[in-house]
């Protein structure tokens, strides 16, 4: 099962989720659509939730945020009266329906932005950047504890997204100068972002180690006699 696939069964999984849209390389279209075949008719007979269509549209090759400002776009047309819409990241396709449930019932409780993180582990240390290979000098150490690693799906109240993108347009055609995620261009807006729990299973999967320790994890849910993360019953 791809992580594409996961990720979209594992947002469906949480009986939230009435609609999905997925940005996909313009080439690669009619391919992401064949790998989400059947999903959402699954959850129309009761596997993974309510969720009424999966649509797969073409991204931006510009930036990550203009493929988002896509996806937002056709998620509303389909969906014109929605009150709260996810942003999610195929790569974190191991993350629990629970997440996402978190996530919207925050929105709904009145945070205009909210996001699932985990509490930094590491010391992190701000560095003054350079060339790779090339020593960089610390300039600050930030206190570890008001830190967190943010993850998705981040949830928002509609209108603030709507308004976050069509204020941080001009930063989407460079992806050196977008933003790296949607809460950021709700922060930039001056908007208040609230943070929720998130778990350790929406890691993102984007190295190989990371691939391993994914697969590691799928293993012992199996061995366990657990549904798989995302795999709404399928082998």
């Amino acid at each position: 099962v791809s992580l594409l696939r996961r990720a979209a069964a594992g947002l469906i999984a949480s009986g939230a989720v009435r609609y999905v849209v997925v940005t996909a390389p313009a080439e690669e279209v009619d391919r992401f659509r064949a790998e989400l075949e059947g999903l959402a008719d699954g959850a129309a007979a009761g596997e993974g939730g309510r969720c009424g269509g999966i649509e797969v549209v073409a991204g931006s090759p510009r930036s990550r945020q203009a493929s988002v400002a896509l996806g937002l776009a056709a998620a509303l047309a389909a969906v014109p009266h929605a009150d709260v819409v996810i942003v999610h990241d195929a790569a974190r396709a191991l993350t629990p329906p629970e997440v996402t449930q978190r996530v919207i019932a925050a929105v709904r409780a009145g945070h205009e932005a909210v996001v699932p993180a985990l509490p930094v582990t590491d010391t992190v240390k701000e560095v003054e950047a350079r060339q790779t290979g090339e020593v960089e000098p610390v300039v600050g150490t930030p206190r570890r504890d008001r830190l967190r690693a943010v993850q998705t799906p981040q949830g928002f109240e509609t209108s603030v997204l709507v308004a976050a993108h069509r204020a941080g347009a001009e930063r989407a055609g460079d992806e050196a100068l977008a933003a790296s995620d949607d809460a950021g261009l709700v922060e930039a807006c001056g908007g208040s972002v609230v943070v929720v729990a998130g778990d350790e299973l929406a890691m993102k999967v984007t190295t190989p180690m990371d691939l391993a320790l994914a697969e590691l994890l799928l293993e012992r849910q199996t061995a366990q006699g657990e549904r798989p993360a995302g795999g709404c019953g399928e082998n």
